[in-house]
């Protein structure tokens, strides 16, 4: 059951991309290896493809939200093993762990259409209009 609207979605999307990027310092894990790169990659890369998305927060729309789950989807696996994948799991796992299965449930509970649907057009007066 897909219980979170994609404009919610969105937002979580730029919070978890920010947080990503930021947590090796946040939770001082930052030794400049695997540990630090594998967040601060996948945040980027989540900031990047949902400014891509064709979704409410999305600014080209290039991607479509199927893809973009997916993309969230492989993201968080490979967040979440990363530390037994890279070999820092004695050091660091657990803001790993936990953020990876955030983004996994996160992918797997929003819904897959943006609230305007597929196919959609911007009015002069910025009112969202189906072209179906």
């Amino acid at each position: 059951m897909r219980l979170i609207p994609t404009k919610v979605h969105g937002y979580l999307d730029y919070i978890m991309g920010a947080l990503l990027i930021a947590a090796p310092w946040l939770f001082d894990f930052d030794r400049g290896g695997a540990e630090t790169w594998v967040p601060v990659i996948l945040g980027a890369g989540t900031i990047i493809y949902s400014l891509m998305t064709d979704y409410e927060l999305g600014a080209t729309k290039g991607i479509s939200m199927r893809t973009h789950l997916t993309l969230d989807l492989v993201g968080g696996i490979l967040l979440a093993a990363s530390p037994w994948i890279f070999g820092f799991a004695d050091y660091v796992y657990v803001p790993h762990l936990v953020l990876g299965i955030f983004e996994i449930g996160a992918s797997l509970l929003t819904k897959t259409q943006p609230q305007y649907g597929p196919h959609h057009s911007k009015a002069n007066d910025g009112r969202t209009l189906s072209t179906h």
